[in-house]
């Protein structure tokens, strides 16, 4: 385990918040069957529920992305963080559909202040590694997002139910913030190789709006909201699915989740190194084609038993997409980490109307035949993917070559 060994405070920092969010994330897309059931809502609230905050967010992030460059990251990622952790205890208090609504359009933002800059600025620590540390930053979400269902199962079990979940991880986030606010250094977000220059709001605006008349940054980000089909439009349906269509009660959905987010972790833990011997693309055009036959199958099969273990199987096999493709991404905009934001926000247009998207059709169709909707994910990126890799080949370990 050489490649977790020796990790700095600072990248353990920003490692933790990642863990932090996907956690949040992962016990929040589980409990929606019990969400579901307490607030008395419908596919379509669902849907815009998962939908509409990330559109709103749309307009608000990339303002903070442009701040961000403009010398102001560390006091935006702090009080990103503060916002996430009230936007948890609202959550956790929702009384009505409404007041839960107004709590995630909260959450949204604080999440790409607190934690998609946090993410820029582990990018600016090794410019030449990008694939590699976004590889360990997967790896993080993924631990989050397979303790999560278990942590909800824990609660549920307890008595506590979502809502105890919730309050809770507002606690911890809470802590988080208190590390972040004394382990980020006053003058950035971090110490970087080669540093974003000073610029003036105005100056970071033009060059972060520059960079989408770039055809290969435009690439990117068309591939990476198409992956999300099958990464976090995935997650979100998942468990309603399991409840839904396979017919299980909601805790033995939760363990289902955990069986595709357990396997996918491993997936990531087994990623690190791999991205040491063979190039990102190169494994990632093979994971496509290999998840363009098992969703299907996932879809199809009936046995309890056969479905789960082809569930595992697309876990460990979209491990990789994402962060393969955000450190492509990050790569092709090297110097302007801070851009990221105004990047994410101006394709999640599109992106957000996804989960609506699978909510309508499922309210008309049924679940069961909405998440056919899916394989454009894997089938995008089949056509997409540069034929011949574009990125530096990745160093070989010491004592190689």
């Amino acid at each position: 385990m050489n490649f977790l060994r020796r990790v700095p405070r600072l990248v353990f920092l920003f490692l933790l918040i990642e863990l932090l969010d996907e956690l949040v994330y992962a016990a929040y897309g589980t409990a929606w069957p019990l969400i579901r059931a307490d607030l008395q809502l419908n596919y379509a609230q669902i849907g815009l529920a998962l939908s509409l905050p990330g559109l709103i967010s749309v307009g608000i992030e990339p303002v903070l992305g442009i701040l961000a460059g403009a010398n102001r990251r560390r006091r935006i990622i702090l009080g990103g963080g503060l916002a996430f952790t009230l936007a948890l205890a609202l959550t956790g208090l929702s009384p009505s559909f409404g007041f839960l609504l107004a709590a995630s359009i909260l959450l949204h933002p604080a999440s790409g202040a607190f934690v998609s800059l946090s993410q820029a600025s582990l990018m600016d620590l090794e410019p030449q590694r990008h694939e590699q540390n976004m590889a360990r930053w997967t790896l993080a979400g993924s631990l989050g997002v397979t303790l999560g269902p278990l942590l909800l199962g824990g609660f549920v079990l307890l008595g506590w139910g979502w809502r105890g979940v919730m309050l809770g991880l507002a606690i911890v986030a809470a802590l988080v913030l208190g590390l972040a606010w004394r382990g980020i250094p006053a003058a950035s977000a971090g110490k970087q190789e080669e540093p974003e220059e000073k610029l003036s709001f105005l100056e970071s605006a033009r060059r972060a709006l520059g960079l989408l008349r770039r055809g290969s940054v435009l690439r990117w980000l068309v591939l990476l909201e198409f992956s999300d089909l099958m990464l976090d439009v995935l997650y979100s349906y998942l468990a309603l699915y399991l409840v839904d269509v396979v017919r299980l009660n909601p805790e033995s959905a939760a363990l289902g989740v955990a069986v595709w987010t357990g396997v996918g972790l491993l997936g990531d833990l087994l990623l690190i190194p791999l991205l040491e011997r063979v190039r990102g693309l190169d494994y990632l055009r093979v994971s496509v084609l290999l998840e363009l036959v098992l969703f299907p199958a996932f879809l199809l099969v009936e046995p309890l038993a056969a479905k789960l273990v082809i569930l595992g199987l697309l876990g460990f096999f979209n491990s990789g997409w994402y962060s393969i493709l955000k450190g492509s991404l990050y790569s092709e905009i090297h110097g302007q980490s801070s851009a990221m934001l105004v990047l994410d926000n101006a394709a999640a247009i599109f992106g957000k109307l996804i989960p609506l998207g699978i909510g309508l059709a499922a309210e008309r169709f049924g679940l069961g035949s909405a998440m056919w909707l899916l394989l454009a994910g894997p089938i995008a990126l089949l056509i997409g993917l540069p034929r011949k890799s574009v990125l530096t080949p990745a160093p070989l370990p010491e004592g190689e070559g």
